[in-house]
């Protein structure tokens, strides 16, 4: 199974800091969407999109390029990093998937350590975060969302 995740992560890495630890068990292609215009995905058999969350979604530029790149009938997933808990945040992004026929098979969400705006005065939230079972966490998800989608095949 060929797997492709599409990612944003700047602030402090938080959500690159989940690709690192799937990585390190499981083989994909990561492409860091600040760094491409475009991007083929007809080749992938599951495609992921991964963001720290701004203002309640994902970064607009996943989102721009999931619009532009995602062929139909896709299977995704998505993978986040929050400073504050709450439902909602993969909203936009099953909305994209919806308009192009695919079909979303999982989300992994956790904390991440946060001092966008007034958050920095204080020293930031969710410091230490990812934690080392956050980390195992993603590993976890991935690695059975991987196996389901092996045995549909």
């Amino acid at each position: 199974m060929k797997t492709a995740i599409l990612y944003y992560s700047r602030h402090h890495e938080n959500t690159k800091k989940l690709l690192d630890a799937i990585a390190a068990e499981h083989p994909f292609t990561a492409i860091d969407v600040t760094k491409t215009e475009h991007v083929d995905l007809t080749g992938y058999d599951l495609i992921g999109f991964a963001s720290g969350i701004y203002y309640s979604r994902f970064h607009k530029r996943l989102e721009q390029l999931a619009e532009q790149a995602l062929p139909a009938g896709k299977r995704v997933f998505f993978l986040y990093t929050y400073g504050v808990k709450k439902e909602g945040y993969t909203k936009s992004m099953e909305a994209i998937a919806a308009r192009k026929s695919a079909e979303v098979v999982g989300s992994f969400g956790c904390l991440g350590w946060n001092t966008f705006g007034p958050f920095k005065l204080i020293g930031g939230i969710a410091k230490g975060h990812p934690d080392q079972g956050e980390l195992e966490g993603a590993r976890r998800f991935y690695a059975q969302m991987v196996e389901r989608e092996q045995g549909r095949g």
